[in-house]
């Protein structure tokens, strides 16, 4: 069934932050955190260094009805850096493709930072930021 979670982005201390929430809300999260290193190579891209391997490349805690909070760590050795505004995303999960791909040219109409939904190792995924500058992520897992 699709549904809404809001994405969180962190400077490195996301499975700190994840952890105190779970103490907070009294959840469990639903599956392990996914690490950097769990992650297959990108093509062209450089060497992980060691010190963010086992930084969060993805984690989930469900807080109040139903609502699912997710996260990961921002890494500077990827070019990425967090900054006031790009800390948190609406994560839309569809149930098909050709929704997640309707969603996506709707909202990136206009935007910026638009990555279309393809297929990753976890499952269909894209991103992009509005052109109101709210920044949207489409992501439909595998079934496993």
């Amino acid at each position: 069934m699709a549904n809404v979670s809001i994405y969180l982005n962190f400077a490195g201390n996301a499975e700190e932050a994840f952890n105190h929430y779970k103490k907070v809300f009294g959840t469990e999260f639903p599956n392990p955190p996914m690490r950097f290193k769990d992650a297959p190579p990108h093509e062209g891209a450089p060497p992980l260094p060691e010190a963010d391997k086992d930084k969060i490349m993805h984690i989930a805690l469900p807080i109040l009805a139903g609502m699912m909070i997710m996260a990961t760590d921002m890494l500077e050795s990827m070019g990425q850096k967090l900054v006031e505004g790009n800390n948190f995303t609406i994560s839309l999960n569809p149930d098909t493709k050709e929704e997640a791909d309707r969603l996506y040219k709707e909202l990136a109409e206009g935007g910026s930072d638009a990555v279309a939904p393809h297929d990753e190792f976890w499952g269909y995924w894209g991103t992009c930021k509005d052109r109101f500058g709210i920044r949207w992520m489409f992501n439909i897992m595998k079934q496993m």
